[in-house]
């Protein structure tokens, strides 16, 4: 026997091309209104309790595992679906198979090291774990960052937020069979992640951003390759309107597919462009501005459909949204400034040089700090291998990563390591939302719904 409440896929196609009406996420009719819910837990334990199963014949059910290593879940993601037919009835989703210890690992390096652990986490947007984590140190420290260090700060994220956004298209497209998307966007990725790599050394990870500002001055040339950068990203960008907005398999396969209504975004928790996708502006660079975002000209672009299809047109507008900022944050670089705090027993030297055999600094910085005084050369040595102090207290910082809110609560003893580092990563809230997306709908756009979320793994399990 079929349950009544299924509904299927006949219902949920976009009008123009089934008649009917799109599917809208289920939720429990309350005095209230709709109230969406989440519910989870061990595998073995919702078999023993038959939460898979519940309400019709067995035999007509299926239940399938879509990962954790099928190339649709974005990594290591693991869906549990109940099927019956191709409907799915129930969806889970299991964590956990990409969980490196980040966060318990920085409570064994100094407050400086822990940047190259967290920002490996989400490792599609390493600028912006770097940045939540560093003004939070700079929270409880009640240190100001200098003017151009932030500067600098902005370009890097946006820069990060375009990389972030081509990747999300480009596997989007690929698991929706749309490869020349796949291709076409690693190819502007890589020109994003040339320019990463000439401006602070490495494509990804970089540890660029320091407690106090970031490493090192940027090197000589860059204007000129960040206005490159630019003028080829303006160019083909438009070109993906070309390549996926008005393809009609496409539209057809995200059109009213994995809607998620405001009333559920916010009993969820969601952030990011799944949020803006159901109509709420809500981006914290306009709403709770840092490092110096309130100066910036741009737009937060926002639909009103909800659906996969919306939150591909908002990445893809966001993207353009960035190079404005990038435009703007070129002409902050004309004015020179320093990179790093002035208090010496906080900011790590911020011009290190790379030598002549490629490691190191080089002879005469060496020269340098040697020649000036023991002391300063045993300071160097301390504050590099021990770190420095930060007051006893604990802090928050939040800001806008590609996928959402990232924030970064941090917690010190008062010592030279953190005594805890939590990061709130967006994908990992926004996962909650797959079942709500994803009942009652088709096995296929499971795949789109997950991938209109844009779940980085590394973020999700930390």
């Amino acid at each position: 026997m079929i349950d009544e409440n299924i509904v299927f896929a006949e219902d949920f196609l976009p009008d123009d091309v089934r008649g009917g009406e799109p599917r809208v996420a289920r939720g429990t009719a309350t005095t209230e209104g709709r109230v969406f819910t989440v519910t989870g837990g061990d595998w073995d334990d919702m078999l023993a309790e038959g939460q898979f199963g519940d309400g019709g014949d067995s035999d007509e059910r299926i239940i399938v595992n879509m990962g954790p290593q099928h190339p649709s879940t974005h990594g290591v993601l693991r869906l549990i679906l109940e099927i019956e037919g191709e409907t799915v009835v129930q969806a889970r989703s299991v964590i956990g198979y990409l969980h490196t210890g980040i966060e318990k690992s920085c409570e064994y390096r100094t407050w400086t090291q822990g940047v190259t652990f967290v920002t490996r986490a989400d490792y599609l947007s390493p600028a912006f774990n770097e940045a939540a984590y560093c003004m939070a140190i700079e929270k409880l420290l009640q240190i100001e960052v200098p003017r151009r260090a932030q500067v600098i700060r902005v370009l890097l994220m946006e820069l990060t937020r375009i990389s972030s956004h081509l990747v999300a298209l480009a596997t989007g497209g690929m698991e929706l069979g749309a490869l020349t998307g796949m291709t076409a966007g690693f190819r502007e990725r890589e020109e994003a992640l040339h320019l990463m790599e000439f401006l602070t050394g490495l494509r990804m990870n970089m540890a660029f951003i320091r407690p106090g500002g970031v490493a090192q001055e940027l090197p000589e040339g860059s204007i000129e390759r960040i206005n490159a950068f630019i003028r080829v990203m303006e160019k083909r960008l438009p070109e993906y309107d070309k390549l996926l907005s008005g393809q009609p398999i496409w539209k057809m396969r995200t059109k009213g597919v994995g809607i998620l209504p405001l009333e559920a975004c916010m009993q969820l928790g969601i952030t990011g462009p799944v949020l803006r996708s159901a109509g709420l502006p809500w981006d914290l660079r306009k709403t709770m501005p840092y490092c110096g975002y309130e100066e910036y000209d741009f737009e937060v672009p926002t639909a009103t459909e909800a659906d996969c299809y919306a939150r591909f047109l908002l990445r893809l507008a966001e993207m353009h949204e960035s190079l404005k900022i990038m435009k703007q944050a070129v002409v902050k670089l004309a004015e020179p400034g320093p990179v790093m705090v002035t208090d010496k027993k906080i900011g790590w030297p911020a011009q290190l040089s790379i030598g002549a055999d490629g490691m190191g600094n080089s002879l005469e910085y060496i020269k340098k700090i040697m020649g000036s005084s023991m002391e300063s050369l045993i300071h160097h040595f301390k504050l590099v291998t021990e770190g420095f102090q930060v007051p006893a207290g604990q802090a928050y910082v939040a800001i806008e990563n590609p996928r959402g809110e990232l924030g970064c609560h941090v917690v010190s003893d008062g010592g030279t390591r953190p005594f805890r580092v939590h990061l709130r990563d967006p994908g990992f809230v926004n996962l909650q939302a797959m079942p709500a997306m994803s009942e009652g709908s088709l096995i296929a756009d499971v795949v789109a719904a997950v991938a209109s979320i844009d779940p980085v793994m590394g973020g999700v399990d930390r």
